[in-house]
């Protein structure tokens, strides 16, 4: 039993790494879209309000959230590395280091996964109010990405999906092999009083 746990042990954790990678990755392209078709409507950089598309704004809106968006995942992967670092993928038997940097990649991942639907949900919201009709006149005439898309504020449920999952699955990790300690540990002493 305790090869089975071990391999899950190994996957999930680096499952973490991955979705955490995923989770950076995902920071640096939600802006994509917006700088693209919308950064060039405001012709003024210093009056972001002297637009050719109304709601154009979301773009300088975004700006705060996204810079403290990416720290947060920069964050995760470190709590990631901290498993390793712990030794949680390869332990066969998990000590309070194991257990902390568990609970620090769950505690992370969950709350990244609900400050980021909260934040995008709203902006999401503002980029649904932009003048679109004025966003494909302006594209035209420039040059520039025309979108309609909110792909990028959707992704974000698959993107958290996976980490809540990678999350649920290192709780499950965690208390298989509390399971499978209270097993052996019965086992030691069973292996005592017999031989005693």
């Amino acid at each position: 039993m305790y090869k089975k746990q071990m391999t899950a042990q190994r996957i999930v954790c680096m499952a973490a790494v991955i979705v955490s990678a995923i989770f950076f990755l995902y920071t640096l392209g939600i802006m994509t879209d917006l700088y693209d078709s919308l950064y060039d409507t405001m012709r003024n950089p210093n009056n972001i309000w002297d637009t050719d598309v109304s709601g154009s704004i979301v773009y300088y809106n975004m700006q705060d959230f996204n810079r403290t968006f990416l720290l947060y995942s920069i964050g995760q992967i470190l709590l990631a590395c901290l498993l390793f670092l712990t030794s949680t993928h390869s332990r066969r038997r998990y000590y309070i280091g194991n257990y902390v940097s568990t609970a620090l990649f769950v505690a992370g991942g969950v709350y990244n996964a609900v400050f980021a639907h909260s934040y995008i949900e709203i902006f999401k919201a503002q980029f649904l109010q932009v003048d679109f009709a004025a966003l494909k006149e302006h594209a035209e005439m420039w040059g520039t990405l025309y979108t309609e898309s909110t792909f990028w504020f959707d992704l974000h449920y698959l993107v958290f999906g996976l980490v809540l999952l990678v999350c649920v699955l290192l709780i499950a990790n965690a208390a298989w092999k509390v399971q499978l300690m209270k097993d052996e540990q019965k086992l030691v002493e069973e292996g005592r009083r017999s031989a005693g």
